[in-house]
């Protein structure tokens, strides 16, 4: 193949999506719409890609950074006019240049090589991606000739009866000769009751030149779907879920239930994992093999080795080694490290805490800014009292001790190794190896003196 260039028009408005976001940065499973596009063809390997920007340039760039060249569409006069502004660093290249848009986040990396592989084939000047529809109406149609080739594009407003009845609309995406690209823009005019510039009329001007115009029908129409209304995204979403939940069940992973699992874009899953039913699974998660996910588990940015079990439970920017069991209904914060083997049960919060293998905190506990070493008992109640209203302070607790139920351990505090604390004790002096701490009011008994106490419902 020759050399591959690419411009994506990014400078729309997007007012239908009624929305401060700037449209092509709603996300599709996680990612801004405009970063499935620029992926795609990273995926490609793609030369240069040339995202063009108008309304809320600054955001887009900062969302795609250094990774694609950037053209300024500073007034919106149509398709060509906004390809036109990326002819400065395309002008003069050999090879084929694609024309996407930022705002149709499903297309394929395989479509658009086959796309890419016909044009090539048919040493076209320009080909068109195409669907056919059941319902083409509001579209532009594709008239082709007996040789397949693309004669014209004709608005819906424009086309007769015989040409509506044609169900092969164009989608607005393009492989062009990229040298012949920029001197068919040139001549385009804008002689159109909008007074704008549009792609669709190089297909003309080739054609009058004696060019070869070729139309390339997509496989599966959804996914040239273009994003313009929240329920247009909504219907992206579903698309891209299926999508990558085929993906993942391809490779090995068992989703009980597709339609009430949400697996954003990028997450990795191992083979053999289980994923149950209400789970989300956001970017930058990954998941070894042997796993159960779920029900209802929520993780963000977190890393899962093989044979974990999490239910019910909602992690964020966290490690979780092998074999470990974590909920139901726990709360796993950014910064926390459970180690392999290790159970954190029911209503516990990890708050940046590393927890050693072996070790168990079953329930009812809060432990954060900590460093739980191997094999250590965390009894019911348990709170490391980390934070003094103006530093956060760090409790550690070394290996094989035993802290009791409803404890206290006021940071910062070191509890030694193979130590004993007493359930029910307010911890705030370092306890040495081997040693039992007990820090609990001495109790003390006052006969009769309960009658004396208001109480509701107390008869007199």
């Amino acid at each position: 193949m020759s050399n591959i260039h690419a411009v994506v028009l990014a400078a729309g408005q997007g007012t239908r999506m009624k929305s401060k976001l700037y449209k092509v940065l709603h996300p599709v499973c996680g990612k801004p719409m405009v970063q499935h596009v620029v992926d795609t063809l990273a995926a490609m390997k793609v030369e240069d890609v040339v995202v063009v920007v108008g309304h809320g340039a600054d955001t887009v760039q900062a969302t795609l950074g250094d990774t694609v060249q950037y053209a300024l569409q500073s007034e919106q006069l149509g398709t060509a006019h906004a390809v036109q502004q990326a002819e400065p660093l395309l002008q003069g290249k050999e090879g084929t240049t694609f024309i996407l848009y930022g705002d149709v986040p499903l297309l394929s990396e395989e479509t658009l090589t086959e796309l890419l592989r016909f044009h090539e084939e048919q040493q076209a000047a320009a080909t068109v991606l195409t669907a056919v529809l059941p319902d083409p109406t509001g579209y532009g149609r594709i008239v082709r000739n007996a040789a397949g080739e693309v004669l014209e594009i004709v608005e819906h407003k424009d086309a007769s009866e015989e040409v509506r009845a044609i169900k092969e609309i164009n989608t607005g995406i393009y492989c062009f000769d990229n040298q012949k690209l920029w001197s068919t823009l040139a001549q385009v005019k804008n002689d159109n009751v909008q007074g704008e510039y549009y792609v669709t009329d190089c297909v003309g001007i080739l054609r009058e030149a004696g060019e070869k115009v070729f139309a390339f029908e997509a496989a599966d129409p959804d996914e040239t779907m273009g994003v313009n209304d929240r329920a247009q995204l909504s219907e992206a979403e579903a698309y891209m879920r299926r999508r990558i939940a085929v993906r993942h069940m391809k490779n090995g992973v068992s989703i009980i239930d597709p339609l009430s699992t949400y697996i954003e874009a990028d997450v990795v899953i191992g083979s053999d994992t289980v994923i149950q039913p209400g789970t989300y699974l956001r970017r930058g998660t990954t998941i070894g093999g042997d796993c159960v996910i779920g029900p209802g588990a929520d993780l963000s940015n977190t890393r899962v080795a093989d044979g974990v079990t999490i239910s019910y439970s909602v992690l964020v920017d966290a490690l979780v080694d092998q074999g470990a069991a974590v909920g139901p209904y726990a709360y796993v914060r950014p910064g926390s490290e459970i180690g392999a083997n290790v159970k954190i049960g029911d209503f516990v919060e990890l708050k940046n805490a590393k927890i050693g293998k072996g070790t168990k905190v079953p329930h009812l506990s809060y432990v954060g800014d900590a460093e739980i070493g191997e094999g250590v008992n965390i009894g019911c109640g348990t709170i490391t009292v980390n934070y003094d209203g103006a530093v956060k302070h760090k409790t550690v607790v070394g290996d094989g001790s035993f802290i009791g139920c409803n404890t206290n351990l006021v940071a910062p505090l070191t509890v030694g190794k193979n130590a004993y604390v007493a359930a029910g004790s307010t911890i705030n002096q370092d306890v040495p190896d081997d040693a039992m701490a007990i820090a609990r009011e001495r109790q003390v008994n006052k006969p009769g003196y309960a009658n004396k106490l208001p109480r509701k419902g107390k008869k007199d």
